[in-house]
């Protein structure tokens, strides 16, 4: 190998630039043994904790997973080809309980841990360099050295390889948002486009004024906390009493509901043998076919039998006294059953209808509901969500879990088959991403004091005689104006909007984006696709605003984590062309 020092530009330096960095130092004693390598890291943000995890944000703010399921680290369930190096989750890092929520700036010191780990196991050989700028264009021939521009420097770094570990994306406002900003503007209006929460301007919402809030998701969890508690509020006990700075929120969604609540129980005893209905033979029978997939018509019917059985292995196993035939039979009689005659099959062998798995009505329970008043609504909508945390936090309903379980199964295969749509990923985000379950409780209690008002689903906003006018189908003839309007959810990943100057760039210069808007990279290393379909030697991607996007920003332990592998080939990929280079070049 030649002495020559290479060059890794990595841009992005929070989880997933950091996760990337781990498996160079794992994989490096193997791959580039006594080679000489500068890594580049190129942030604005500090290394670790990135923007998101960042410690200069509210510490009202939590994360969404509790502490034992939150790890860095790789274990034995990866399936890669790189070595394990095992670390602890953030519960054992942090000496805190496992099933606590715990702030997003311990996370953030925690990720920040993990970074400085990585780094103290890279080879002697090995250096990094962290660049607090914007990366703001990548260019460079396919077949020589990269030139990756930064925001506020006249001269690049010149790389061997570029990999982007971005994470969230801001976006330009679509056709519908620039309406509304537009009026807003013109008769002083507030309206806040979508945003990390902790990063919007809130204080021109004032206290005691009505705010039109679309998004009922984990982006309006973090609105309403830093709106209420943020501005001097409290709890006592299931109550709240207000500080008087609060506005008065009125919130709506497609589904008209909060994301279903963490489960707070742990699982015991056995669990259900997945993947069974949809692994990797599925997942390969799918990408062979020539004229390619269709989700709902092809992959979702594998998706569903999955999840059911999932469901019901677990109600069979944990709670026999609810069925009426042995496990065994129905097992056989279900792996057969076609959809139209699964119904009759469970309804047979699981009497109660709350036993049974009925993903249509968890995905939009408001779904044909009327109520003909909003004070009538306000209260069925609280019996919903107690309703929810009351099942949620009960083990007697744990087939719930092993759904969950499920859910994770069948994002392993997912990730494989690109670009999906977007539907899949908000249904996994409602059923298994919600908040914690005292996020709800303080939800219930700001609607019973008034601060929280519920609209209902599919939410209708226009903007008319000077006001914004919100509509629901859930409650008849209800009609909510306010001068505020905030848009509680994240910028969508895309490529087309996205206001990513490298993003954009690459984009023009050749980069495929998928029908979503993601950037498509091959899913065997990460390398970016160009529109003829071949792989760009020198230039990968890793996350959200890819085609091989995963669940959730962190992985639990002992779940195969989709994004360890994929950190790991990438990571593994670069290392090799790197030493190749290397070689050719002593030759």
């Amino acid at each position: 190998m030649s002495t020559a020092r290479r060059s890794l530009v990595i841009v992005g330096a929070g989880p997933r630039g950091t996760g990337l960095l781990e498996r160079i130092a794992a994989n490096a004693p193997e791959l580039y043994a006594g080679g000489e390598l500068d890594v580049h890291l190129v942030d604005p943000h500090p290394p670790g904790a990135g923007r998101i995890w960042r410690a200069a944000q509210s510490p009202l703010l939590w994360m969404n997973s509790h502490a034992e399921d939150v790890t860095m680290f790789t274990d034995e369930t990866v399936a890669m080809a790189g070595p394990v190096r095992r670390g602890p989750t953030l519960h054992e890092w942090a000496g805190i309980d496992g099933r606590v929520f715990a702030g997003r700036r311990r996370q953030g010191a925690y990720l920040r841990w993990v970074y400085e780990q990585a780094v103290a196991a890279l080879p002697p050989g090995i250096r990094v360099h962290h660049h607090p700028h914007l990366a703001v264009r990548v260019d460079g021939p396919r077949d020589g050295r990269q030139r990756v521009w930064l925001q506020g420097r006249t001269e690049p770094l010149r790389a061997d390889l570029v990999v982007l570990t971005l994470g969230h994306l801001d976006a330009e406002l679509d056709a519908e948002q620039g309406a509304l900003a537009s009026y807003a503007r013109t008769h002083g209006l507030v309206h806040l486009p979508p945003d990390f929460t902790a990063d919007s301007d809130l204080s021109p919402l004032k206290a005691g004024e009505p705010v039109l809030v679309r998004g009922f998701g984990l982006a309006f969890v973090d609105l309403m906390v830093l709106l209420t508690e943020g501005r001097g509020g409290r709890y006592e006990g299931d109550v709240y009493v207000p500080s008087g700075r609060e506005p008065v929120l009125y919130v709506g969604s497609r589904r008209g509901v909060p994301y279903h609540s963490k489960i707070g129980y742990d699982w015991t005893g056995e669990r259900p043998p997945l993947p069974r209905f949809f692994g990797p033979a599925e997942a390969d029978a799918l990408l062979a076919r020539p004229d390619g997939f269709d989700f709902r018509r092809d992959v979702w019917p594998l998706i569903e039998k999955e999840l059911g059985f999932a469901h019901y292995h677990r109600l069979f196993a944990a709670h026999p006294e609810r069925t009426t035939v042995a496990w065994a039979d129905f097992e056989e009689k279900y792996a057969v059953a076609d959809p139209v005659s699964l119904p009759a099959l469970v309804a047979a062998a699981v009497p109660d209808p709350a036993d049974r798995l009925d993903l249509g009505a968890l995905d939009r329970p408001l779904d044909g509901v009327r109520y003909p008043t909003p004070a009538a609504f306000q209260d069925g909508l609280r019996a919903l969500i107690e309703v929810d945390l009351a099942r949620r936090h009960d083990p007697a309903h744990s087939a719930d879990l092993a759904v969950f379980l499920g859910l994770l199964s069948v994002y392993g295969q997912l990730v494989r088959l690109g670009d999906i749509g977007s539907w899949w990923h908000g249904f996994f985000s409602f059923l298994a991403s919600g908040p914690p379950g005292p996020r709800l409780r303080q939800m219930l209690a700001l609607s019973r004091a008034g601060v929280l008002h519920f609209l209902g689903a599919d939410m209708t906003v226009t903007a008319e005689d000077g006001v914004f006018r919100a509509t629901s189908a859930t409650v008849r003839g209800s009609v909510v104006e306010a001068r505020a309007l905030v848009e509680a959810r994240l910028p969508h990943p895309t490529l087309r909007r996205t206001r990513d100057r490298l993003l954009r760039e690459l984009y023009a210069d050749g980069a495929v984006a998928t029908d979503e808007g993601l950037l498509a990279v091959d899913p065997a290393d990460g390398r970016l696709l160009d529109r003829s379909g071949l792989p760009h030697p020198r230039r990968f991607a890793l996350g959200p605003h890819t085609d091989g996007r995963g669940a959730g920003a962190f992985t639990r332990p002992r779940t195969g984590g989709p994004a360890f592998r994929q950190n790991d080939a990438a990571a593994r990929a670069a290392l090799t062309f790197l030493r190749e280079l290397s070689c050719r070049a002593a030759a």
